[in-house]
């Protein structure tokens, strides 16, 4: 029986009162649907709002100055017309999936932190997904709950986005919550490495990347578990 995977984008778009647009990061959606596609999976693109996936316009960037894989997947005609035509995320079942992904980008800061995110997640894993996220993706952990009740992430190895990455960037009290105070507030046994410097890990069927520097290992860990079902 075909795997199948779910990548959850986000659908914000306003950095905030900055004035600057945002949405999700091209490469940390990319690599892993590659990463996924390439072993044979299904793959469904989801997105809070549902129709047309939005990137963040710094992402897309001239085509000989885009990573391998977001070349890849712009040239690839069932991956374009699936971001194009991305589910909502309302209309999914966790349940259905054998692994789900998070990507970041700004954006996620805004509309993942969700009781409807949190419950994608949830059934996901009660029913024994591999659940991954990168930089600000993790922040569709914050409401997901083991099925005892606990937070997902308490006492779980998790890493994502930092709050000294967010002050270098100086989008701190542009940005709505510090992702890793929220981390941790929720018992997450956080750990990083030095800002905007690859750190990935791995705890049981949780997989969490630091930035978008970190999304190749990120991957690499996601792979190894995905071919280990």
């Amino acid at each position: 029986m075909t795997k199948r995977a779910l990548l959850v984008l986000t659908s914000h778009t306003t950095l905030g009162n900055t004035g600057k647009e945002t949405g999700f990061y091209y490469d940390e959606m990319a690599a892993p649907y590659w990463t996924i596609r390439d072993l044979g999976w299904e793959i469904t693109l989801a997105s809070v709002a549902g129709g047309s996936g939005l990137p963040d316009p710094k992402t897309l960037v001239e085509p000989d100055k885009r990573p391998p894989n977001v070349a890849r997947f712009m040239d690839d005609q069932e991956a374009t017309g699936a971001l194009a035509t991305t589910v909502k995320a309302s209309e999914v079942k966790g349940s259905d999936y054998d692994c789900v992904f998070l990507p970041g980008g700004h954006g996620a800061m805004w509309d993942f932190d969700t009781e409807m995110i949190g419950q994608v997640v949830s059934d996901a894993w009660a029913s024994g997904a591999i659940v991954g996220a990168v930089c600000h993706g993790p922040s569709g952990l914050l409401q997901a709950k083991e099925t005892n009740g606990d937070p997902l992430v308490h006492n779980k190895r998790v890493n994502s986005f930092t709050n000294r990455e967010t002050q270098q960037i100086e989008l701190i009290g542009v940005e709505p919550f510090l992702l890793e105070t929220r981390l941790r507030e929720a018992g997450a046994l956080f750990e990083c490495s030095k800002n905007f410097t690859s750190h990935a890990v791995r705890d049981g069927r949780l997989i969490t990347g630091q930035n978008p520097q970190s999304t190749q290992a990120v991957c690499h860990l996601l792979k190894e578990s995905l071919e280990g079902l």
